[in-house]
C-alpha cells in the first residue's frame, strides 16, 4: 500500500493531531499515523488537567507562564472540550507554611491569577477538603477532554485539507538519499501489511517513542526520559474544582474532576521499558495515602480503576534522570546537524502546551515548504462538530432522550450510550475501520468509562456488532477479551472493599457466561489462562 502527502506526522497524540490541523489551516495536506490509535500514549494516560501554571510556578517560571498563556488560548479555541471549573491549591498540617506564603508571589511572576482564600470560604466552596487545611489559594485551573480534542482536530484537518489518519501504522524505517527522507517504510500492526508513505517533510511527534523514531532516521540527538505516572479513578465526583496540594510537586497531590468521576494522581517513577507500563498496588497506595490528607473521603471512596501513562521528558546533557526535577518544557529538533533537511522532532512538553508545540513545528515545516501562511490555531476556533460530540459526558443521553426511539436501546447504562451512538462511531469518525476494536469505540463514545468499567456494556456492544455483521461470534469474543484484559490491568491494583464484589460479578459474566477464559487472542478455543 502506498500513500502520498505534503507532510507525514508520526504520532497520534494531541501534539501530532495539533500539528496536522495547524498545517491544514495553512493549506498543507498531511498524513497522520500511529502504531495504535488516537491518544493511545501520554495523551490518553493523564488526568485531563488544563494547567493554570500554578503547579510549576515555584520551580519553573517559564513553563508556568507557557501553561497560563496556552490555557487561556485553549479556553477560547476549544471550549466544548473544556470544563472551566477553576482550581484550588490547599496546604494541610505538616506542609511548609513558608511555601504557601511564597506561592502567590511565584504565581504573580508567571502572570497567573492567584487569590488567597479564607479557610472557612474554602470549606464552603469544597466541603470535601480536609479540616486540617492551613492555607489555600484559587487559580484558573480547568479540565480538558484529550480524546475529544484529538478526534476533532483530525476531523477538522480532514475537512480543511483532506488530511488523513491511519491507525495501527508503525514506522519501521526510512528511505534516505542525499540528506533527505524520501519515504517512510511502515507496517500495519494488525495485518502485517507493508505500507509506504512518500512525503516532502516528515515530523516525529511520537512522544515516548520519539527517541526510537529519530534513531530510525539516523538521528541520535533526541534524549527522552520516561517517567511513569499512575493515577486512580474514584467512582464519584468528590469536588467541583481541581484541588492541588500547596507544596512542591509530589505523589497523589492533584484531584481532578472528570465528568461524573474523580481522578487522583500522580506518581513519578523513571522506567526503562515501554512495553511494561501498568499501575502497581504500591503506587495506588502512595496516591491514596497522600491524597487522603487533602481529601479525606478518598480513604473510603470506592475506587474503580487505576491506570498509568508515560511522560516523555527532555533529558538535558548531564541530567540525573529524576522525573520530578526534569523540565516540562519542550524542544523542537530540526536535525540539520544530523544531516537531514526534511525531518523534525518535537518532544517533551505537556497536554496544556500542545498547541504551542504544534505552532512551532508548523512554522518550521511551512518555511521548509515555502508556505508563507501564518499559524491560525490561536485565532481559529476548533469547530464543534456535532457528529463528533459522543465523547462529551452526557451527550449521548441527551440525543437519545430527544430522539425518543424505542428501538434505540441503551448499550452502556453508566454513560447512557445507545446503539445509535455506536453506529455513528463506526460509520463516520476519524480512524473508523471495518472491525473497530472496543477500545477504539470507547475512545470515541465513552463506553467502558463508567463505574462498571465495561462489565456489562462490553457484552451488549459486542452483541450489537455481531448483529450488524461487524464481527463473527469468535472475533467478537476475542476482541471483547482484549478490551476487558486492558480494563482489568487497571482494576487489579484496586481490588478491595466495594470494588471486590464488582470484580467477582464481572468474572461470573465474562468467564462463567461468555467463556472468555477459554478464547485465545485469535478467537479460537484454547486452554484456560
Amino acid at each position: 500500500m502506498r500513500y502520498d502527502a505534503d507532510v507525514l506526522v508520526i504520532g497520534g497524540g494531541v501534539t501530532g493531531c495539533g500539528i496536522l490541523r495547524d498545517l491544514a489551516l495553512r493549506g498543507i495536506r498531511g498524513i497522520l499515523i500511529d502504531r495504535g490509535d488516537l491518544a493511545s500514549g501520554a495523551s490518553g494516560g493523564n488526568h485531563g488537567l488544563l494547567h493554570s501554571g500554578g503547579r510549576y510556578a515555584s520551580g519553573d517560571t517559564e513553563t508556568a507562564a507557557e501553561c497560563r498563556i496556552e490555557g487561556e488560548i485553549l479556553k477560547r479555541m476549544a471550549p466544548r472540550a473544556i470544563d472551566d471549573c477553576g482550581g484550588l491549591f490547599v496546604a494541610v498540617e505538616g506542609d511548609d507554611p513558608g511555601f504557601a506564603e511564597r506561592f502567590p508571589g511565584r504565581c504573580a511572576a508567571a502572570g497567573i491569577a492567584c487569590i488567597p482564600l479564607d479557610l472557612a470560604e474554602v470549606r464552603r466552596m469544597e466541603p470535601a477538603v480536609s479540616e486540617r487545611a492551613i492555607a489555600a489559594c484559587a487559580v484558573p485551573d480547568a479540565t480538558i477532554d484529550p480524546f475529544r480534542l484529538t478526534i476533532e482536530q483530525v476531523a477538522d484537518a480532514g475537512r480543511l485539507a483532506e488530511s488523513l489518519f491511519l491507525p495501527h501504522t508503525e514506522v519501521v524505517g526510512f528511505d534516505i538519499m542525499g540528506g533527505r527522507i524520501l519515504a517512510a517504510r511502515c507496517r500495519d500492526t494488525r495485518s502485517g501489511e507493508a505500507v509506504t508513505i512518500h512525503a516532502r517533510q516528515f515530523v516525529n511527534a511520537a512522544g515516548a517513542w520519539s527517541m526510537a523514531v529519530a534513531r530510525l532516521a539516523g538521528c541520535d540527538d533526541v534524549r527522552v526520559l520516561w517517567s511513569k505516572g499512575t493515577l486512580v479513578i474514584a467512582n464519584t465526583r468528590l469536588t467541583r474544582r481541581v484541588v492541588n496540594r500547596l507544596r512542591p510537586p509530589g505523589d497523589g497531590d492533584i484531584l481532578v474532576p472528570g465528568g461524573t468521576v474523580s481522578i487522583l494522581g500522580t506518581t513519578s517513577d523513571t522506567i526503562t521499558n515501554l512495553d511494561v507500563v501498568r499501575p502497581t498496588p504500591e503506587e495506588v497506595d502512595r496516591n491514596i495515602e497522600e491524597g487522603a490528607a487533602l481529601i479525606p473521603a478518598l480513604a473510603h471512596t470506592r475506587l474503580i480503576r487505576a491506570f498509568a501513562g508515560v511522560r516523555p521528558l527532555i533529558l538535558p546533557a548531564g541530567g540525573d534522570g529524576d522525573g520530578r526535577k526534569a523540565s516540562r518544557g519542550f524542544t523542537l529538533f530540526d536535525h540539520l546537524d544530523q544531516g537531514l533537511e526534511n525531518f523534525a522532532t518535537i518532544a517533551g512538553g505537556k497536554l496544556t502546551t500542545f498547541r504551542l508545540m504544534a505552532e512551532r513545528t508548523g512554522d518550521l515545516v511551512a518555511a521548509r515548504l515555502a508556505n508563507r501562511e501564518p499559524c491560525r490555531t490561536a485565532t481559529e476556533p476548533l469547530p464543534a462538530l456535532e457528529r463528533l460530540s459522543w465523547t462529551e459526558p452526557g451527550h449521548s443521553a441527551k440525543v437519545w432522550i430527544a430522539n425518543k426511539n424505542p428501538a434505540d436501546s441503551i448499550l452502556c447504562e453508566c454513560e447512557m450510550v445507545p446503539k445509535s451512538t455506536v453506529d455513528a462511531v463506526l460509520d463516520g469518525t476519524p480512524g473508523a475501520e471495518p472491525r473497530m476494536p472496543l477500545r477504539a469505540i470507547g475512545l470515541r463514545s465513552r463506553i467502558g468509562k463508567g463505574t462498571c468499567q465495561g462489565s456489562f456494556c462490553s457484552m451488549r456492544v459486542t452483541s450489537h456488532l455481531y448483529d450488524r455483521g461487524t464481527y463473527t461470534g469468535r472475533e467478537g469474543l476475542a476482541l471483547m477479551r482484549d478490551f476487558l484484559a486492558e480494563r482489568f490491568k487497571g482494576t487489579r491494583p484496586v481490588l478491595w472493599g466495594a470494588q471486590m464484589p464488582q470484580a467477582e460479578l464481572a468474572e461470573t459474566l465474562h468467564c462463567g457466561l461468555s467463556g472468555l477464559d477459554l478464547i485465545d487472542a485469535h478467537g479460537e478455543d484454547g486452554e484456560p489462562t
